[in-house]
């Protein structure tokens, strides 16, 4: 049997460190809470190459005498802890004196601090754990520690270190949920020389919100403040109309530290039930005072998972907070009607015209209002088939043809569509007589007995109903077969120019592990159509979108995307890529259950037969179903 052995003593404490020191953030977040604890007003974060080769935090606490100093970063001293009964009711953000020794087991440390009571201050380095020294210097109040070459000693665990602006980011996401936790510290971040946050420190939550995520997201907050069962809930949520498409911007405290509790997330989910879409979740940042008692801290390394004596009164003064806020948000959301581009007059001679009385006409309610075009896009296909079905007599005004339907229909579909009717009075219908022929003669094409399907109608606003040869109904499902030509479309032209560029660039905020990666894929994001650039930590500006998609679903979707590729990290591209299309392809596809016109649905029919391999959407949905005459008859006992 092997002996059992007692490692040595740098053996031990560099598998200790690795509970507490996982990389540059993970020492950040340890100097930085040691900082608060310390009562400072004012910390400043500097690093430079994502943290693996500089970082410096400096705060203006109530720094370490110098006989203090050495037994600092001894392992398990501390000042916040006394006896075992403290452990019941922490009430300091570090607890377990490992933070600086674990930091100097694997870097190259200096510290610079001075109590205000003394009049010249200490400058103690360490390298790996040993070769310490300690000596006077002049120095500011406060303490400053230095931290080089992280992990210089442990090859091994630096060859996992992400690349710098990976590491800087996560440093970057650390500081943003302290500042928030502390809107009356002020923090500064410098990154490679340049100033990335800098909070007020005037004790208002919205005032460091807002340096943190900007304008544009602290713009759409709903304050909420409520108190039950001694728990007291204060912060902000999102408005519904703002709502997210991930939990990313979901962030919750408890007296000031940063936690994930399921319980917290649950209540604020039941209490956005009914006032947000389905599948989207609200952002917030909501911080939990309660008794140090009723909560124990001490469950996690990174203490980031909290356990609580009674989860009841943290759920019920969530939901309940969150309740009140949106029952008093009286904002609406404004819609905006587009007014479509006119449509060309066609070119006849008078002789040719026919006039038509408004009685015996009948306009599509998706076109009777000038200032109303419906935001999926619209089918037009300028077979006739319908129009006798419809009992219009031949009589019928066809809907504008939208951008996104350029790439779905040919030529000689788009210039058949161009043929239109004139309208100029609103008594009277002028209709280009070639074009209505033209029409009669494909409506006959369509009457052939090779035809095998005849379109009868829609129910329910979804599906598609046919009749499929003499002995079949074929149920088609709007959404979905729309949803996989558009994603097919989208595969065939990846690469070439299928983006839309906007005429106001669309800013997106994202947490900074999102933005990290929306960042790393810029050249698969731009294959589907999406132009971004950094427009500052957290903020991504979109200047151009997929063909297909609507300009006002632009920033709901690139934050999907970033939900995505944050969960999915790795770069098998062709899956970000089919993930990317069928998001994409969803997004724009006609909706079930909004109306839709005879000619959309006839449109889209003549797609699906003339791509017969069609039969699922791009989640594996069947597209169309068949239900057999004999099963029919069978229920009436014929």
């Amino acid at each position: 049997m092997p002996k059992i052995r007692l490692l040595d003593k740098h053996v031990a404490e560099l598998i200790a460190a690795g509970e507490v020191v996982e990389r540059p953030s993970s020492v950040i977040k340890e100097l930085v809470e040691n900082a608060i604890d310390a009562n400072s007003t004012v910390i400043t974060v500097e690093i430079r190459g994502g943290g693996n080769s500089f970082m410096r935090v400096t705060d203006n606490g109530v720094g370490i005498s110098k006989e203090d100093v050495p037994t600092a970063f001894l392992r398990h001293a501390t000042s916040k802890v006394i006896d075992e009964n403290d452990l019941s009711a922490i009430a300091t953000l570090g607890f377990r004196g490992e933070a600086l020794a674990s930091i100097s087991a694997v870097a190259k440390v200096e510290l610079l601090t001075k109590p205000k009571e003394q009049s010249i201050g200490v400058r103690y380095t360490v390298s790996g754990g040993e070769y310490a020294t300690l000596e006077d210097a002049g120095c500011p109040d406060g303490t400053t520690i230095i931290i080089r070459d992280l992990f210089f000693n442990t090859p091994a665990r630096m060859k996992f270190l992400k690349k710098d602006v990976t590491e800087g980011n996560a440093i970057s996401g650390i500081l943003d949920k302290i500042a928030l936790s502390h809107p009356e510290i002020s923090f500064r971040f410098i990154r490679d020389g340049k100033e990335q946050l800098h909070t007020p420190g005037d004790s208002k939550l919205f005032s460091a919100i807002y340096a943190v995520f900007g304008k544009e997201f602290s713009s759409h907050l709903l304050p909420v403040q409520y108190e039950l069962q001694s728990v007291k809930v204060n912060g902000f949520i999102s408005t519904p109309t703002t709502s997210r498409p991930n939990r990313s911007m979901q962030n919750f405290f408890i007296n000031g530290r940063f936690i994930k509790s399921r319980t917290a997330a649950a209540a604020l989910d039941e209490a956005c039930k009914g006032s947000i879409m389905i599948g989207k979740f609200a952002a917030c940042i909501l911080n939990l005072e309660m008794s140090f008692e009723a909560v124990d801290v001490n469950v996690h390394p990174a203490k980031l998972e909290v356990r609580f004596v009674n989860e009841r009164p943290v759920f019920d003064s969530v939901y309940h907070a969150v309740k009140s806020a949106l029952a008093k948000d009286d904002s609406k959301k404004i819609m905006e009607f587009k007014k479509p581009l006119p449509l060309p007059d066609a070119p006849v001679e008078k002789a040719e015209q026919t006039v038509l009385h408004t009685e015996t006409f009948s306009i599509p309610s998706a076109v009777k209002s000038d200032n109303f075009t419906t935001r999926e896009p619209s089918f037009f296909n300028p077979s006739i088939s319908s129009l006798h079905d419809s009992g219009n007599n031949g009589n019928f005004e066809k809907p504008p043809i939208p951008r996104s339907l350029d790439l779905l229909l040919d030529s000689s579909d788009e210039k058949k569509h161009n043929e239109v009717i004139n309208v100029p009075q609103p008594q009277e219908e002028i209709i280009n007589q070639n074009f209505v022929q033209e029409n009669v003669r494909q409506f006959e094409e369509m009457r052939k007995p090779e035809v095998v399907t005849r379109y009868i109608g829609e129910v329910f606003d979804t599906y598609i109903i046919l009749q499929y040869g003499p002995s079949s109904i074929m149920l088609i499902d709007k959404h979905a077969a729309h949803e996989r030509i558009l994603y097919e479309k989208l595969k065939k032209q990846s690469g070439e120019s299928a983006e839309q560029l906007l005429l106001q660039p669309v800013t997106v905020t994202l947490d900074k592990e999102a933005y990290t990666q929306v960042l790393s894929h810029t050249d698969t994001l731009q294959q589907v159509g999406f132009g971004i650039e950094d427009f500052g930590p957290g903020l991504i500006l979109v200047r151009s979108a997929p063909l297909f998609l609507d300009g006002t679903d632009v920033g709901s979707a690139l934050d999907e995307i970033a939900g995505y590729l944050t969960s999915h990290k790795n770069d098998l591209t062709t899956e970000h890529l089919d993930w990317l299309y069928a998001n994409i392809s969803c997004r724009a596809a006609i909706k079930g259950g909004n109306k839709s016109t005879n000619e959309e649905l006839i449109a889209l029919v003549k797609q699906l037969e003339e791509n017969p391999e069609i039969k699922y959407c791009p989640h594996g949905r069947p597209i169309s179903m068949l239900i057999k005459r004999y099963d029919i008859e069978k229920q009436f006992g014929r």
